[in-house]
């Protein structure tokens, strides 16, 4: 299936408060400290396609159609000023919609932390569970896609799917396992802005997999781009549809891979945010 079709939640993993991420500003020097490390020939020969990455494909796949959000030329901003990672100047939103966060500000801060929240959801493991997966899509998309779009998702969360990803058919891991399904975004930006519509990057990394002993799927990470297109509609943003490419990827660092206990232990003891930017 193609990553750059068009789709798509919101998952309130961990935690019940509202967390506001801060991200340090941005620079314009070397991010590496100087010279890159050459990359080591057994990372590069092997591609491991995580949980995270599969998901967003998934659901991408489900809701094709229309152009790629992708083509839409940047309108936004002063061209070659810099962006800096930063909490946006508007206040988080205190509005829920089920458990997820809703009334976002009716301006290009307010699309983009709607998609920044969006993104993580999409990644979330709730999106395994056809209960959670309808509580998601229903609480972030515009109603007019809603309906199509889970009848189509129910049939790409198929038996084969699951199984690929070490899951059974109900979504649940193996025994002893701890199935870990999380986004983290790293930064937004829009790409186009009116009133009434938005086209928002988000830039993320994921991790997916199986943690625990006798795991055969170890937990991943991956590096990618959400392009949303969100609609104002009932008062907030909502997803109109969403695709996916691949990076921006930083150099690998030396560090030593953890275990798969120390991995369960981590997730099951780090609850993941329930606000984001």
């Amino acid at each position: 299936m193609s990553l750059g079709d068009e789709h798509d939640g919101f998952g309130g993993v961990g935690g019940s408060g509202q967390t506001r991420t801060r991200l340090p500003e941005g620079n314009s020097g070397d991010v590496y400290g100087g010279a890159r490390r050459p990359v080591r020939s057994s990372r590069s020969l092997i591609t491991v396609v995580s949980v995270v990455v599969l998901l967003i494909a998934a659901i991408a796949f489900a809701n094709r159609g229309g152009g790629d959000p992708a083509d839409a030329a940047p309108t936004a901003g002063t061209p070659g000023e810099q962006a800096p990672t930063a909490a946006t100047g508007i206040r988080p939103v205190t509005g829920k919609n089920g458990r997820f966060p809703a009334g976002f500000a009716r301006s290009e801060q307010g699309a983009q932390s709607a998609a920044t929240n969006y993104a993580v959801a999409l990644g979330s493991a709730e999106m395994f569970q056809d209960g959670t997966r309808e509580e998601i899509v229903r609480a972030i998309h515009d109603p007019a896609v809603v309906e199509n779009l889970l009848k189509k998702l129910d049939a790409s969360y198929s038996a084969g799917l699951m199984a690929g990803m070490g899951l059974d058919g109900n979504g649940a891991p193996p025994a002893g396992t701890t199935f870990v399904s999380r986004t983290v975004p790293i930064g937004a930006k829009v790409r186009d802005y009116t009133e009434n519509s938005a086209t928002v990057d988000v830039w993320c990394t994921g991790l997916g997999g199986l943690a625990g002993a006798g795991s055969t799927k170890p937990v991943t990470s991956t590096w990618f781009t959400l392009t949303q297109k969100l609609t104002w509609v009932g008062g907030d943003w909502r997803i109109q549809s969403l695709s996916q490419s691949e990076g921006p990827t930083p150099v690998n660092g030396d560090n030593r891979a953890s275990t798969a206990d120390e991995i369960a232990e981590a997730v099951e003891g780090y609850g993941a945010f329930t606000y984001a930017r």
